[in-house]
């Protein structure tokens, strides 16, 4: 094995524009390269992180989810003492370009324009879990959301909202504002709003624990805020030791 072999990276979609943004600006001290890959933190879909370890790959770096991190870290994949929480995101609705903005400014507001929607596409990850065990039984509609919610696997919320297959969207607002075709409504309102906080790890067998470091504490420091905070994202600035 060679310094020269790349720094395997994985992250879920929250992370991806930001660490695609901030990539160029990266340098490691030794010229090592980062080989990202990209997939959900949560769920069974092909591509799923969960089912690329099940069938044996192993990264360095994992920036996801912060429940996926726990739960990668109880696995044996994450190193436990490793995990830092990088970014806090917040869940964002979105319908197609040229579609009015359905009003969700409140809670009432927010419970009419879920029911109005023939089709209702959310992801397949911490977000959507938030919306279909949390926020449509608080609503009172889970229901009802049975009949016209769905949950979107392997590629963006935004996309199918822009291809006409739902609409209105809900994603990580990270997730949406890369997206052509679709336009971000705004958060869920208040009652609803929570942070969701996106966190970084180390792979448990790594021999690049130098390397991964390093590029974490670029990640997290101010020189990286900047362009995270265009992709959507609060950068939290934590220490990287």
């Amino acid at each position: 094995m060679t310094t020269t072999e790349p720094l395997k990276v994985i992250t879920s979609g929250a992370f991806a524009a930001a660490l695609v943004k901030l990539l160029p600006h990266y340098k490691a001290p030794d010229g090592t390269e980062v080989d990202v890959s990209f997939g959900s933190s949560l769920g069974a879909a092909h591509d799923s992180i969960p089912t690329r370890l099940s069938k044996g790959e192993r990264f360095d770096v994992y920036l996801l989810a912060e429940a996926a991190v726990a739960q990668f870290s109880e696995q044996g994949h994450i190193r436990p003492d490793s995990r830092i929480d990088l970014v806090e995101s917040h869940i964002g609705a979105c319908v197609r370009e040229g579609d009015p903005a359905p009003d969700i400014s409140t809670t009432e507001a927010f419970r009419e324009t879920l029911l109005a929607a023939k089709s209702v596409g959310h992801a397949a990850s911490a977000s959507g879990i938030y919306l279909s065990t949390e926020v449509f039984p608080a609503l009172g509609i889970a229901e009802q959301m049975k009949k016209t919610a769905f949950t979107v696997f392997s590629e963006r919320v935004g996309t199918i909202v822009a291809r006409g297959e739902a609409d209105l969207g809900f994603q990580q607002i990270s997730e949406i504002l890369p997206i052509p075709g679709v336009k971000l409504i705004g958060r869920l309102p208040p009652e609803f709003r929570r942070p969701f906080h996106f966190c970084a790890g180390i792979g448990a067998g790594t021999d690049k624990l130098d390397r991964a470091r390093h590029l974490l504490r670029f990640l997290a420091s101010e020189e990286a805020g900047p362009i995270i905070r265009e992709t959507g994202l609060d950068p939290l600035f934590p220490e990287v030791r």
